[in-house]
């Protein structure tokens, strides 16, 4: 372990929104722009930056979640990162994060996870900037030719060169902005952001230049344009097809019928599982999440996720259809073997075929079953052992 100074600055990185207008299917900081979520790119710009101690701020119940990609992004700064619950609003959520706070820190700067592609410039130019008792916040100037209106008329124009257009980390003094917090708590106000709740208390806030590349990923449109800025970065071997292996073993020995293949088996000993011991969609699942670069299945669907309890393949496998596309994939097709020696299996092969290609929204799968003419715990009837190989192509 690399032993690192005791920083004097904090980042909270606030991760608890839904998303609504996102449409992700997810919290918003876990939407995949490619194979990273944006969460995992805004924490990348963070470790970019000097070290400081990382409060993420998570959704409640995607706490584990949140780990995983803090931990993944930290590396050897994994001492300085820790993970807190999120609460109803955003000032909520900051307080959270304010609790968490080392004794150390003196400076503390709040990041929205939803400008993930902001510079590590633009993080470190903040920390510097904070001075005694001011705020610091990046903002870009107003280009757009700014109206007030009143319904649907136009009732006068404003001056933009009065205004800017404030982005994240917003940096402050610890005590002043604790300070602010406890105020507001105390009013029961809340503040669009942390600046304007800093200002409120009495304290300056002053401007530094922002950066176009921080803009706050919000709608659908906000997230193909993130997509698009980071295809344009990748060399060209990132837009290739790629390849991914997943296998999985289960014992018989569960309660219940067998499932195996997307398809139930009347009258066949189950296989145990924390689902319904499915391994041939568990492998699937494995090898899609490999091809993409998301990790693997014990990570979205393992026994921390008890709403995946005996649960069949097409949730299994729609959901992950449902991971790769957020990450920008589409899925080109998935071939798997199993070896056992029960249940006969050629019968059911086109149906089997059919209903895992319908769960994953069409794309071809194709499934052999085999034997081990006697040989290791499937030649002994134990159990099954299965192979996949998926197909993915990062979607244009």
């Amino acid at each position: 372990m690399t032993l690192l100074p005791v920083p004097r600055t904090a980042i909270i990185v606030v991760a608890a929104g839904s998303g609504t207008r996102l449409r992700g299917g997810a919290p918003k900081a876990l939407v995949g722009i490619d194979s990273r979520s944006i969460l995992r790119h805004a924490l990348d710009g963070v470790f970019a930056a000097r070290p400081m101690q990382v409060v993420v701020v998570a959704p409640a119940g995607f706490e584990g979640v949140a780990e995983t990609e803090t931990r993944a992004a930290a590396g050897e700064r994994a001492d300085l990162a820790s993970v807190v619950t999120g609460g109803d609003s955003r000032q909520q959520s900051v307080a959270a994060g304010l609790a968490a706070l080392w004794g150390d820190i003196d400076t503390v700067l709040v990041h929205d996870a939803a400008r993930a592609l902001t510079p590590a410039a633009q993080i470190d130019a903040v920390a510097d900037a904070v001075g005694a008792g001011a705020g610091v916040i990046p903002a870009l100037p107003v280009v757009d030719t700014l109206k007030r209106i009143d319904g649907e008329r136009i009732v006068g124009g404003v001056d933009r060169s009065e205004l800017a257009a404030a982005q994240t980390p917003q940096g402050f003094p610890r005590r002043a902005l604790e300070e602010a917090y406890h105020a507001a708590e105390a009013a029961g106000v809340e503040y669009t952001d942390d600046a304007a709740l800093f200002a409120a208390a009495g304290h300056p806030v002053t401007r530094i230049d922002g950066s176009e590349r921080a803009f706050k990923i919000t709608t659908p449109a906000d997230l193909e344009r993130a997509r698009y800025l980071l295809a344009g970065e990748r060399p060209a071997a990132a837009a290739m097809p790629r390849i991914g292996v997943g296998t999985d073993v289960h014992a018989y020995g569960g309660d219940g019928d067998l499932w195996l293949a997307g398809l139930h088996w009347p009258g066949e000993q189950a296989l145990a599982g924390h689902s319904d011991g499915d391994a041939v969609a568990h492998a699937m699942v494995d090898a899609l999440l490999s091809a993409a670069g998301l990790g693997d299945i014990g990570t979205h669907f393992g026994t921390a996720h008890p709403e995946y309890a005996g649960a069949h393949a097409d949730v299994f496998l729609r959901r992950t259809a449902q991971l790769l596309a957020e990450a920008g994939f589409d899925i080109g097709s998935v071939s798997v073997q199993f070896q056992s020696n029960r249940p006969r299996f050629s019968a059911r092969r086109a149906e089997a075929q059919q209903v895992l290609s319908a769960a994953l929204g069409g794309a071809p799968v194709s499934v052999t079953a085999t034997t081990t003419d006697g040989l290791g715990f499937a030649g002994r009837g134990e159990g099954v052992s299965v192979t996949a190989v998926a197909l993915v192509i990062p979607a244009r």
